[in-house]
């Protein structure tokens, strides 16, 4: 038997990609998996990969009935013992320049991938405080740094830095430990779809704003396009998050990736004017 047998875990965005990867693995580890998804078929599909400690369950963390239903899931499940983990993984990725981002797809970003993560957070809490348990956030690298286009994305990970920190302080007093991962170029469906959705936003564009960004949008794409080819599969980010949730004194953030980490050091030690030339150089971008 595994010492993780009986010990629950929750995970958002478990459909496909880095959810999917983190569900398959602490399965696997013996751990209780409720993976949130937001379609039967995906939860069919996923459970066929894994044992019957892998449960998926409906859960879009936009929709508080559905968190609260899937609460309600995992309290029946779990009955006194509480939850041993959370892992907020869900996200999406909304590319577009700021200047022409509609609204209501900047509040999209921002809703799927800091709202709802308080909101699953805020729902599930008492049942980790019962456990002493754990909360696991997918950050990225992109909330240290960002590039033209990714600026919508990036603020939705930048904040979930803060709200890391700010949380990680605010549970300490309950022996709750609190981590963000920060991947890098990773193999997974949401460049794909953030690419199609990218692709219908610049169609009903104006044909001035496509004219004066179509430059900035070719040499990012490019780029995307590239690192795409160097990314790592998801299961390296499922250790990550593994080492988070059984570590006896986890870290408070996981870089994962090369390129994670050699962003990571040069943002620490390049400042911001040097930052944007090597970046303008790098990225081929108008000036």
């Amino acid at each position: 038997m595994s010492i993780w047998n009986n010990r629950a875990i929750v995970i958002t965005g478990a459909s496909t990609g880095i959810g999917a990867a983190c569900a398959r693995h602490l399965d696997q580890l013996g751990f209780t998996v409720f993976a949130g998804v937001r379609k039967r078929e995906d939860g069919a599909v996923l459970q066929q990969s894994g044992s019957e400690r892998l449960i998926p369950i409906l859960l879009d963390v936009t929709d508080q009935s559905s968190i609260q239903r899937s609460l309600a899931t995992v309290s029946e499940q779990c009955g006194t013992t509480g939850l041993y983990g959370l892992v907020n993984n869900a996200g999406i990725a909304v590319p577009a320049p700021l200047e022409a981002i509609p609204l209501s797809d900047l509040r999209r970003q921002l809703e799927v991938n800091v709202i709802g993560q308080v909101a699953v957070t805020q729902a599930f809490l008492p049942m980790i405080r019962r456990a002493r348990g754990r909360i696991v956030n997918m950050g990225s690298i992109a909330g240290r740094s960002t590039i033209p286009l990714m600026g919508p994305y990036s603020a939705s990970k930048f904040a979930l830095e803060a709200i890391t920190d700010a949380l990680r302080l605010e549970v300490q007093q309950w022996g709750i430990q609190v981590s963000i991962i920060e991947p890098g170029a990773i193999t997974t469906p949401i460049w794909t779809k953030s690419a199609d959705d990218a692709a219908g936003r610049e169609a009903v564009m104006d044909a001035e704003t496509r004219r004066l960004y179509e430059p900035t949008v070719a040499a990012v794409r490019k780029v995307v396009d590239e690192a795409a080819k160097r990314a790592i599969p998801a299961d390296v980010v499922a250790k990550a998050v593994e080492q988070a949730l059984t570590a006896p004194v986890p870290k408070t953030r996981y870089l994962v990736g090369t390129d994670a980490k050699i962003r990571a050091f040069i943002g620490q030690i390049v400042p911001d004017r040097i930052m944007d030339r090597l970046l303008t150089a790098v990225l081929k971008l108008p000036h």
